[in-house]
């Protein structure tokens, strides 16, 4: 039963339960009334309170024992506790019972009507909070990482050690193999959940703007900052930063990145002021940082930093016997967006999902899932439901011998790169994105050679 607006009343004084019921009848809040510690708790257990009033001193329970087993509830009341012989040393033992207020006898009924309204707004404040974080859970909790195979098992395992605590954690692993899931699930099961979650792919934003994005900047920073802004860090203060893609990141802005790590503050772009944040960190790439530090693209203390707890994410092909499951988890949810019946996967189908590689990892089944879903005439998924490269897999690249030795050196690296090119096109069906993942090359960047190449 809601708790909406409902009081409990708990003192052994008729006239004192009276006046209180009628006080808070006047605003319009619903009440209950009883004499003993023991009605108080078989109330508590038939029905949710938002506030409870609450006498120190009872005929049957002391009311710091009863205070005691609600703190126990699932969904505990606010309590206020009520007293004739206010003393400091009832009301800190009270404080660090959980009471919510403590109030003295006799009282004005402006003071307690006021502290019942305080409390019961913050209530609802936790309420909210619960709701809030049972709903990331659903979202994203640990269970919609689908997986049965050893290797999943590892992730599961290390993944739920890692949440409750506030270290950085390193997520490695080929893109597409569900690196922002993972660390949503991290952020969802910590004590962080009711605050935000930030994600930012730094490949994706220009080096000159992503400082500005991460850290803010202040009015006149630079050219076209006409005001003031905040940034993601500000954004996620209490809660928790994603940063995937970290290894592009240029130095001066890893350098940055050390000091929030290390000092847990920072200044806005252009500002002179140090603005202190508590965001937890979850990292991401799918390049090899310790090479970046070998060839000095990537500061060795920032990884050090970075490197304190790693989860490995395995590439699809790596855990085959999970396939079936995505295939089936993927086919049930666009079943659901696209309101129609639950479909099917026939023998022939599975069969060519489980033979694929999957360069392009759980996202790529999960596209070619979606895709099916919504081609498919029947509640039946056959072969023919699925894209050419499936079917019909890329050719090994081709050898540097086909190349003509006539051409000079720089035609002949460019007619190589452009053979690569189109290898990595063909394996992903001409999808751009996910050839440049696995060319390990930014999207700007591929698009830039298609349109040098002449590739459409």
């Amino acid at each position: 039963m809601s708790a909406d607006r409902r009081v409990l009343i708990v003192d052994d004084e008729e006239i004192l339960r009276e006046v209180l019921s009628l006080l808070l009848a006047s605003e319009s809040w619903i009440t209950d009334a009883v004499e003993t510690g023991g009605e108080a708790l078989a109330r508590l257990r038939e029905r949710e309170y938002g506030v409870v009033l609450l006498d120190l001193m009872l005929p049957d329970i002391d009311g710091l024992e009863v205070l005691v087993e609600i703190r126990k509830l699932e969904r505990p009341p606010a309590a206020i506790m009520l007293t004739a012989y206010a003393s400091l040393d009832k009301a800190v033992s009270a404080t660090k019972l959980g009471a919510f207020n403590f109030i003295s006898k006799p009282f004005k009924n402006e003071e307690l009507l006021l502290a019942v309204k305080n409390a019961y707004d913050h209530y609802e404040l936790l309420e909210e909070n619960r709701r809030l974080k049972s709903t990331l859970q659903e979202k994203y909790g640990f269970e919609n990482i689908i997986g049965k195979g050893a290797a999943m098992r590892q992730v599961f395992d290390l993944i739920t050690q890692v949440a409750p605590s506030r270290s950085t954690v390193l997520l490695l692993g080929e893109s597409g193999t569900g690196k922002e899931l993972v660390a949503r699930a991290i952020h969802a099961a910590s004590g962080r959940a009711s605050a935000p979650f930030v994600a930012i792919n730094c490949g994706n934003i220009p080096p000159d703007l992503l400082e500005s994005e991460l850290f803010g900047h202040v009015r006149g920073a630079f050219t076209g900052a006409t005001s003031l802004k905040k940034g993601l860090f500000e954004a996620a203060d209490g809660g928790t930063v994603f940063l995937d893609e970290i290894g592009t990141l240029s130095l001066e802005i890893q350098s940055r990145l050390l000091r929030v790590i290390q000092e847990r503050e920072f200044r806005r772009l252009g500002g002179l002021e140090n603005i202190k944040v508590d965001a937890r960190i979850i990292a991401a790439t799918n390049t090899d940082l310790a090479s970046g530090v070998s060839r000095g693209t990537f500061r060795e203390d920032l990884y050090y930093r970075l490197n304190v707890i790693v989860v490995k994410l395995p590439a699809l092909r790596e855990r085959p016997e999970d396939i079936p499951l995505l295939a089936e988890h993927f086919i049930r949810k666009f079943s659901e967006e696209n309101r129609r019946e639950k479909m099917t996967l026939d023998t022939a189908a599975l069969k060519v999902l489980m033979d694929f590689s999957w360069p392009g990892n759980v996202r790529e089944l999960e596209n070619v899932m979606e895709r099916a879903v919504v081609l498919a005439p029947g509640d039946v998924i056959g072969i023919e439901m699925f894209p050419r490269n499936l079917l019909h897999p890329a050719q090994p690249e081709i050898a540097t011998s086909e190349i003509s030795e006539d051409l000079s050196l720089k035609d002949r690296v460019s007619a190589y790169e452009k053979m690569i090119i189109l290898n990595a096109l063909e394996k992903t069906g001409g999808n751009q994105k996910k050839a440049a993942d696995i060319l390990d090359v930014n999207a700007t960047t591929l698009s830039e050679k298609l349109k040098r190449f002449g590739i459409r």
